[in-house]
């Protein structure tokens, strides 16, 4: 992946929801990003299971202010977010599990709440009117191929709040269905479609 930090372009963040490295998502999040490099991105990816996350416990103190607050958790989310925030464009990949992005992701998404606000005085959460300011790239896998799952599983719609919540509106998406845990190996469509985001990212 491009390291220099002296390429003028945009910067991509890569986040990788699976719990298997150089698996299917993680191949398909590299293949992305190595794309967007080839157009003259800095690309970096971040594995959410190298991440010191805790789980939100819903205690509403990040949400008594507009914008992002501070989250009484210590952990690795405040500096991951920072990161996020210096990047012009993401990819947000995360496997389908149960239905839906598995928990590990979640978990991340859970925890994005602190770009919320529903101060204690209000009945409900208000919405920010904020425009999205980044590009985002959504990626999933699943066991059943992608045209029928799609119709019975909910991770784009998830990943489309996970992009949301950080400030970005998709560009588009790769589902890769019928995965085999035993082969990590995108196909020959596959591999064209994850080239194509990647320009489309860094453009």
């Amino acid at each position: 992946m491009n390291s220099d930090r002296t390429v003028i372009g945009p910067n991509v963040i890569g986040i990788v929801g699976s719990y298997r490295k150089h698996g299917v998502i993680d191949n398909a999040v590299s293949e992305i990003l190595a794309a967007a490099a080839q157009k003259g991105a800095h690309t970096e990816k971040i594995y959410l299971q190298d991440q010191h996350i805790e789980f939100c416990t819903n205690c509403r103190h990040c949400l008594q202010a507009p914008g992002r607050s501070e989250c009484l958790l210590k952990d690795d989310m405040a500096s991951l977010l920072d990161r996020i925030e210096a990047a012009d464009a993401l990819v947000l990949g995360a496997p389908v599990n149960f239905g839906d992005i598995n928990a590990l992701t979640r978990k991340f998404l859970e925890r994005t709440v602190c770009y919320g606000y529903w101060p204690w005085t209000s009945p409900a959460p208000i919405r920010s009117t904020a425009k999205p300011t980044k590009k985002a790239v959504l990626v999933t896998s699943s066991a059943a191929p992608g045209f029928i799952a799609r119709w019975l599983m909910a991770p784009i719609k998830t990943l489309k709040e996970l992009a949301s919540m950080l400030g970005s509106k998709p560009i588009g998406a790769l589902w890769i269905g019928m995965v085999d845990p035993k082969d990590s190996t995108l196909s020959t469509r596959n591999h064209h479609r994850a080239q194509q985001l990647g320009h489309r990212l860094a453009t």
